[in-house]
């Protein structure tokens, strides 16, 4: 990998992210051509905009306010290698906005606390790579 500086720290067998990590090193190492400084950078943004993003998705009033929002957490994701969270976000773009409204409020409830969970594993493994 042409990424040396940083390491991630292990991760427990038990885990979640055992099976897969939350950041897809391999990708952001290729993304930012092996520049750490960079890679920190990058990743620090993310996690310091992820609470932001969650924030949005919580509150989002409207189907377009729901679709920017989770729009938003798929990108995002995918530029740092968030597999995980990117295709939970990818999911939750699906979801049908003719269904009844407590049907579409339950699968956006399941939705959020999955994105919500991946979220918070890949800001624990950003702080675990720098130390935080």
């Amino acid at each position: 990998m042409a990424s040396g500086g940083l390491q991630a720290r292990s991760v427990g067998a038990n885990s979640p992210a055992a099976a897969e990590a939350a950041i897809d090193r391999t990708y952001l190492a290729r993304f930012t051509m092996g520049n750490d400084a960079l890679e920190q950078e990058i990743l620090e943004l993310f996690a310091a905009q992820a609470p932001h993003y969650l924030h949005r998705l919580r509150t989002a009033a409207t189907d377009a306010d729901w679709q920017e929002a989770v729009h938003t957490i798929k990108g995002s994701a995918a530029a740092v290698g968030a597999r995980q969270l990117q295709r939970r976000a990818e999911l939750a773009e699906r979801i049908e906005t003719r269904l009844a409204p407590a049907d579409r409020e339950a699968q956006r409830d399941r939705a959020l606390r999955s994105i919500a969970e991946a979220t918070a594993a890949a800001c624990r493994q950003i702080g675990q790579m720098f130390g935080h």
